[in-house]
């Protein structure tokens, strides 16, 4: 049979596998990737497709019926098995990782052309600490929250920037393009639009985010025809997840099929509700103080203003 190519991303980076025959195993094929992404291979996650679900084909299955095709895209990622764990324990432990990410997507799937809510969309509040977006993002991406993400986001979403100069550039990023890759991995920046594009291409999601001081849905990836969307609520200068609290007793949802519209309604209404009960910050007027040299600022404005002057960037409400 004929050879063909697959493009693999992971956390370091993007790779090509070309020397690929469509009648080899999935066995093959995962040694060829560990061998380039140096990650080993018993301890390889590989997902597929839109949206991308865990290849669970057997090592010893061929490629041509494992539903890969040329030109597709690999998302590979390391899993955090413990080496203290016996082989055979580990793959296990790998097994029941993809089933449970896999049933992940399906129950997401699940009455995607239904009008009829399965349950009511509700906030989940994550902490106030300048990462909110990025705790944001890993909660409806991952179903947990974990403050730690945000560092590996925003490592992602430097790399990213620094890679494409030419789109990336001072009149985009309001600074030099080094200046911002550098600004992005403190801890104490803030992300919006620009890092919710980015991280909307690396996830292969569109990302909803539900404005209440506009009273509307900003979508970013709407164009990449995407097949799962994730909603986060905005209120001005925080985000917070949205899931899904099942009627019936189900395990709470994140991740929806574009097609269901009885979701994003859900979200349009939420948008107006609080807006209209003021459950917003209107980013002219709120207070700051920059907790570097304590200076009390009034609005966004004065806070740019005043870390494009001094460098400063760690501030808080007051």
């Amino acid at each position: 049979m004929g050879g063909f190519m697959l493009k693999v991303k992971t956390k370091q980076g993007h790779h090509v596998v070309d020397n690929l025959s469509a009648d080899e195993t999935i066995g093959n094929l995962k040694s060829k990737i560990s061998e380039l992404t140096r990650i080993p291979a018993d301890v390889l996650c590989v997902l597929v497709g839109f949206p991308p679900k865990p290849l669970l084909s057997a090592n010893e299955n061929l490629l041509s019926a494992s539903g890969i095709i040329n030109g597709d895209t690999l998302i590979v990622e390391e899993k955090s098995i413990p080496d203290v764990v016996p082989q055979q324990h580990r793959n296990n432990l790998q097994l029941e990782e993809d089933v449970l990410l896999a049933q992940r997507f399906a129950n997401a799937e699940e009455n995607a052309t239904g009008l009829v809510p399965q349950g009511i969309l509700l906030k989940q509040v994550v902490p106030s600490d300048n990462s909110c977006l990025f705790t944001s993002i890993g909660y409806v991406m991952n179903g947990r929250i974990d403050t730690e993400v945000g560092s590996y986001l925003r490592e992602v979403i430097a790399q990213h920037v620094s890679n494409d100069k030419g789109t990336y550039n001072e009149a985009i990023l309001g600074r030099p393009n080094p200046e911002y890759c550098e600004w992005i991995r403190k801890a104490a920046s803030w992300g919006g639009a620009i890092e919710v594009s980015i991280l909307s291409n690396y996830y292969g999601v569109e990302i909803d985010v539900v404005d209440i001081t506009n009273a509307l849905i900003n979508r970013f990836g709407e164009d990449k025809e995407y097949g799962m969307r994730v909603f986060l609520l905005f209120d001005g200068i925080h985000y917070d997840p949205l899931y899904l609290e099942s009627v019936n007793g189900d395990p709470p949802k994140t991740m929806f099929p574009i097609e269901d519209e009885s979701v994003y309604v859900q979200a349009e209404q939420l948008a107006k509700e609080a807006q209209s009960s003021r459950q917003y910050t209107d980013v002219e007027k709120f207070s700051l103080k920059c907790n570097q040299c304590d200076v009390l600022l009034k609005g966004q404005v004065q806070a740019q203003q005043h870390a494009k002057s001094t460098g400063h960037t760690n501030f808080g409400e007051v």
